[in-house]
């Protein structure tokens, strides 16, 4: 990767770290979903509304208390599943396992700043990090559709790898 690539990557991860998208509380949630990254300690709590007309993501609140990765990575998933129905939003996150497990993929301008994510793989320790939000929302967004979104799942990394 290129030095000036790795600068504008590492700016998109430094501004999501500093003004993280999905910050605001939400008055109703349908999906709760609580992730835990034993590496490093990184907490997430994410919270999803629904717009059950639709079938697609409608609102959604991240908490992240964790490194700039993780929180990065938190609000990058805030800000690209907003509006998505519930099979584009398992898609995208599939594609971010896919791209910080080391395969080539391509990125559509669509999804905007998730190419960023791609420089993480450099850094092995911080691919958990980076996992954090989407496994996070994988789970909760199964446990929707399993008729228990409201009920908070706890996830962590570790536990997605062994599947």
């Amino acid at each position: 990767m290129s030095q000036s690539l790795d600068d504008l990557y590492r700016e998109i991860i430094l501004d999501h770290y500093r003004s993280p998208r999905g910050k605001k509380p939400l008055a109703h949630f349908d999906i709760i979903s609580d992730g835990h990254n034993p590496s490093c300690g990184d907490e997430l709590s994410l919270e999803v509304e629904m717009d059950k007309d639709h079938n697609t993501l409608k609102d959604i609140h991240v908490d992240c208390k964790g490194c700039a990765i993780s929180t990065a990575s938190g609000s990058i998933l805030a800000e690209l599943i907003k509006g998505k129905s519930l099979e584009e939003a398992k898609q995208i996150a599939e594609l971010v396992k896919r791209i910080l497990k080391g395969e080539e993929v391509e990125v559509p301008d669509s999804l905007g700043d998730l190419d960023a994510l791609k420089g993480v793989r450099q850094f092995p320790v911080r691919i958990k990090c980076a996992l954090l939000a989407w496994v996070t929302l994988i789970e909760g967004l199964k446990n929707y559709e399993n008729g228990k979104g409201d009920k908070a799942v706890v996830s962590t990394e570790d536990e997605e790898n062994k599947k």
